[in-house]
C-alpha cells in the first residue's frame, strides 16, 4: 500500500470516528450545526499551527515562504480549500445530521462517497487528468450507492415504525 493511500485510509478512519461525537453532540440539542462548525474550526487552528511549523522549519516539507504564494493560489485555497471545503461542506454536513432522519449510518456515505465522484469528474473535466473506464465504473457504482441510501426510508423514524 502506497503511503498516499495509506494517508486517506487513516483521514477516512478519523473522520468517521470523529463525527460519531459531533452527532452524539447534536443529539443533545445543547448546540446546533453552526456551533458545532465554529468549534470544530476553532479546535484545528492550534494543531494546524504547529504542524506548518514543523513542516516548514523543522521538516522542511513544506515551502518555507508560503505567505508569498501567488493571489490565485489563495483565492484556490481561500475559497476552495477554506470556505467551500473547510465551511461549507462541514456546515452543511452537521446541519444535516441535526436534521430530522439526519442518521450518520445514512448521511456519512453520502456525503463522501459524493466527494470522490464529484472530485474524479472534475479533475477530469477541470484539470485534465485521464478519465479511464475504471473511473467510469467507480463513479457510476458510487451514484448507484448515494441512491441506495438516500432512497432509504426516513431515518431512525422510519425504522421505528417497521
Amino acid at each position: 500500500m502506497s503511503r498516499a493511500i495509506l494517508f486517506a485510509c487513516l483521514a477516512g478512519l478519523c473522520w468517521g470516528v470523529g463525527e460519531i461525537g459531533t452527532k452524539f453532540a447534536l443529539n443533545t440539542r445543547q448546540v446546533g450545526p453552526l456551533t458545532a462548525s465554529f468549534i470544530r474550526a476553532a479546535v484545528t487552528l492550534l494543531p494546524a499551527l504547529i504542524a506548518c511549523l514543523l513542516a516548514t522549519r523543522v521538516w522542511k516539507t513544506e515551502p518555507p515562504q508560503w505567505w508569498t504564494m501567488s493571489p490565485r493560489t489563495w483565492l484556490n485555497l481561500v475559497i476552495g480549500s477554506g470556505l467551500l471545503a473547510g465551511f461549507a461542506g462541514v456546515f452543511f454536513f452537521y446541519l444535516g445530521l441535526g436534521s430530522p432522519g439526519g442518521d450518520i449510518s445514512r448521511l456519512r456515505p453520502i456525503a463522501f462517497a459524493l466527494a470522490p465522484a464529484t472530485a474524479v469528474l472534475l479533475g477530469w473535466l477541470v484539470l485534465g487528468e485521464p478519465m479511464t473506464l475504471r473511473k467510469a465504473l467507480a463513479c457510476t457504482l458510487i451514484v448507484i450507492g448515494i441512491v441506495l441510501l438516500a432512497g432509504e426510508g426516513h431515518g431512525a423514524a422510519a425504522a421505528k415504525a417497521s
